[in-house]
């Protein structure tokens, strides 16, 4: 069985009820999400033995973030104790022409305290196949960047595939502070992953005549980008995901992948996502991408998994992907019609 290491921050989720704002809710929904932990939930889901490395306090609150993860059967044994923070994140979800809204509170967490030592990388990548981590890890400050660097030397000493979601996040740092950490970080990356803005954002490459906001996009446009990151840094893949955003509510979804050795570009086909929750569908996203790469599917195969994963993704409450493969498949094969299964 392939084995797949995830690396980052397990926040706290509290979010309003139902679509209530912030001022008006007097009660919130418990959860627990970040961005490579729902990857490893999604890769669990889909058979693969997916680990998560972080730091976690060894209250009750960081207990449970813990136990959110063996739920869906994610190996936790790699997981450092300590420190007095779990991350929060408050979040409100939109509607209609309402965007959602997302505020943090995970200063001085446990991993944003972490020190190099917390993490013995020999041992976390002895047997594994993979690493992947975002561009979120190292924005999170204090050690971060040389923590997610000594992590991609050590996996790239053992031959280890690593994939990174370059996740700009501009509450967390600089557009200067990312381009300048990402840059070095990404020359160890095999498998890039992007969105519409997120290489404009850190390294200034944009698509030509694209309008994210009004729903117009360039598919050539897209390739030049693809091509330019790729050219760059050496990068085998580069995925880069498509939202044309209609409302809250309502979007295009869809996306491309350039297999770099082939010199072939493929996109999926397109879905128009009705939204219950639109926090993870980047994740899940990258979550089917690597599982379809580490088992094999073709360059059109696997961006149809991963978009057909992600569309599913956005029909679920929470930032976990609680998905199955076959459920995967049969969305990506074209049974989009959501009829009941007796």
């Amino acid at each position: 069985m392939k084995r797949v290491i995830t690396f980052g921050e397990l926040m706290l989720r509290l979010q309003p009820y139902n679509y209530e704002r912030f001022v008006q809710c007097d009660h919130v929904e418990f959860t627990f999400g970040g961005g490579e932990a729902n990857v490893a939930v999604s890769l669990a889901n889909y058979g693969i033995d997916a680990a998560y490395v972080t730091k976690l306090p060894t209250h009750a609150i960081g207990q449970s973030a813990v136990n959110s993860l063996r739920r869906y059967g994610v190996d936790t044994s790699l997981i450092t104790r300590g420190g007095d923070r779990v991350g929060i994140y408050f979040n409100e979800k939109g509607a209609s022409q309402r965007g959602s809204v997302c505020i943090y509170d995970r200063a001085n967490s446990a991993i944003a305290k972490a020190s190099p030592e917390d993490f013995d990388w020999d041992k976390i990548f002895d047997g594994a196949d993979w690493f992947h981590f975002t561009g979120i890890t190292p924005a999170l400050g204090g050690n971060l960047v040389e923590i997610c660097k000594e992590a991609c030397k050590a996996a790239k000493a053992r031959g280890i595939k690593i994939s990174c979601d370059l996740n700009y996040r501009g509450k967390l740092w600089t557009r200067d502070q990312a381009r300048e950490a990402m840059t070095e970080l990404c020359r160890y990356v095999d498998v890039c992953i992007s969105n519409e803005e997120d290489a404009k954002d850190v390294f200034g490459i944009e698509a030509e005549a694209t309008d994210i906001y009004g729903g117009k996009l360039n598919h050539d446009g897209y390739k030049s980008v693809a091509k330019q990151l790729a050219d760059k840094f050496g990068f085998e893949y580069v995925a880069i995901t498509l939202r044309e955003s209609r409302s809250a509510f309502d979007n295009g979804w869809s996306a491309m992948l350039f297999d770099v050795k082939a010199d072939e570009y493929c996109f999926s086909k397109k879905y128009d996502l009705h939204i219950i929750d639109r926090v993870g569908g980047g994740d899940s996203f990258g979550g089917g991408l690597i599982y379809s790469l580490l088992t094999g599917k073709s360059t059109q195969g696997a961006v149809e998994f991963a978009v057909a994963a992600s569309a599913l993704k956005h029909s679920i409450e929470g930032d976990y992907n609680m998905v199955t493969v076959a459920e995967v498949e049969k969305l990506a094969g074209g049974d989009g019609s959501g009829r009941i299964q007796r």
